[in-house]
């Protein structure tokens, strides 16, 4: 486990998926615990798809190839690159798995920075094939709610969005993505957290490319967490229904699940990105913990 250490706090991360696993502060733990009756993980990275592919497959230049959701980067081992007492970069490259999965040569770089009571998290895709690349990314944080088991419950939390206004929201009709039956949802007033908010998965917002902050807290304490988002199609907010789960994840999203009347072809997938050989993309968000 690798840590990274400041006067305010202490992360660990696992590189086993380069997974995000602890957050602490003196006295509060902020990552979700991976308690598996409710779900067993952390705070996965989503590449090189985000959500579930219909059927679990897709096909590329004739053939058909097998992934399942949220593709295959959080089972595999992350070489370290380099690590100092505040920040460490780890990456993968394909492998002889991933290529039977994924036709593409990449390099996934993920760097964690801590910075005062800051996170930084940046994950860059290199396409180092001799082709176009088409793929998803996504982060998947989760957090506990409540913080502290004295402050208050699950339905005693909110999460607030700046900028404060319309947004529209992409439905699920589990496990696909519904672009065709958007809403507009007013976001200038709290998301009050309650467990029947996700009785039909995720509740996912556009945010093509803006800067957006949302932070998670409640009114009796001032313990909370900030994500800021900076360049992110999408966000996700999730936690397991029917269980009444005590985390909520929020996730910056580069693309979503297929819809519900995907073909399959990989080159019609809704809400993917593309790299020309040797090119990068980044994306990245900050967690501010008080």
């Amino acid at each position: 486990m690798i840590r990274l250490t400041n006067d305010y706090l202490t992360v660990l991360i696992n590189p086993f998926g380069a997974e995000l696993t602890s957050v602490k502060s003196s006295d509060t733990e902020y990552i979700w615990t991976a308690d598996k009756q409710y779900w067993g993980r952390h705070a996965p990275i989503l590449f090189p798809i985000v959500g579930r592919l219909k059927d679990n497959q897709y096909q590329y230049q004739g053939e058909t190839y097998q992934m399942t959701q949220h593709g295959f980067a959080r089972d595999n081992e992350f070489q370290v690159d380099s690590q100092t007492d505040d920040q460490v970069t780890l990456s993968l490259t394909q492998n002889s798995e991933t290529l039977a999965k994924y036709p593409f040569k990449f390099k996934l770089t993920v760097k964690y920075e801590l910075r005062d009571h800051e996170l930084s998290v940046s994950m860059t895709v290199t396409n180092i094939d001799e082709k176009e690349m088409i793929f998803q990314l996504g982060a998947h944080p989760g957090f506990n709610v409540p913080f502290n088991p004295f402050e208050g419950g699950f339905d005693d939390y909110h999460i607030r969005f700046a900028p404060q206004k319309d947004y529209t929201r992409v439905p699920l009709k589990p496990p696909y993505s519904d672009p065709d039956d958007t809403s507009t949802v007013d976001l200038r007033k709290p998301v009050e957290l309650n467990h029947e908010l996700f009785n039909q998965d995720a509740q996912v917002f556009e945010l093509d490319g803006e800067q957006v902050t949302l932070l998670l807290g409640n009114n009796l304490s001032e313990t909370g967490v900030s994500v800021h988002i900076d360049n992110a199609k999408y966000v996700g907010v999730w936690s397991p229904y029917p269980k009444e789960s005590p985390f909520v994840c929020i996730e910056p999203w580069w693309g979503l699940a297929d819809t519900i009347n995907a073909d399959g072809n990989l080159e019609h997938k809704f809400a993917t990105n593309r790299l020309a050989p040797q090119d990068k993309f980044t994306g990245k968000y900050e967690v501010t913990f008080f």
